[in-house]
């Protein structure tokens, strides 16, 4: 099975922010999910978040930690949780081991369809930026639960070592 490279896809209607990942979702997307969570925050109008993972084949940590982001960020600002739609058993089962079930309602199907995306031009991000980018999103995985908290130390312990011997070198 071929993979496909990642994309992002979003939708804006009657208040309802809809946004689709397709294909593989990697580290190499996460200052445009970044921004997502930064600019959804700030949305007039904005009723509702969906989160569609139908179409995507792999997400990985990176990208699911600034999906938690859009979670924390919309907390209190919604009247309901932001909604993440996946039916892939994998993809489901992942979800609810990290803790997603606490910040997201799961579903399999949305409530609504929506036909009308656009798709999301890649922020770029030079090699510190990622690599901030990628510390900050296992750092919003591993408050999520003990589980990510134990899962993702020795990473971010490395991440952390890393930073600090390239801002001395």
């Amino acid at each position: 099975m071929k993979v496909h490279e990642g994309r992002l896809k979003a939708a804006f209607e009657a208040g309802v922010f809809v946004l689709k990942l397709c294909g593989d979702v990697r580290l190499t997307l996460c200052a445009t999910l970044d921004l997502q969570a930064q600019q959804l925050a700030d949305t007039p109008g904005l009723k509702a978040v969906m989160i569609d993972l139908r179409e995507a084949s792999n997400v990985d940590s990176t990208a699911l930690g600034f999906l938690a982001k859009v979670a924390m960020a919309l907390r209190g600002k919604l009247e309901q949780a932001p909604t993440i739609v996946a039916d892939n058993p994998d993809v489901k089962r992942m979800l609810e081991v990290m803790g997603f079930g606490a910040f997201f309602t799961l579903l399999e199907r949305p409530i609504a369809e929506v036909d009308d995306f656009e798709e999301l031009p890649e922020v770029p991000a030079d090699e510190e930026g990622l690599r901030e980018r990628i510390l900050e999103a296992h750092r919003i995985l591993m408050r999520m639960n003990e589980h990510n908290h134990e899962q993702f130390q020795p990473l971010v312990e490395m991440l952390e070592a890393q930073n600090d011997a390239a801002h001395k070198a």
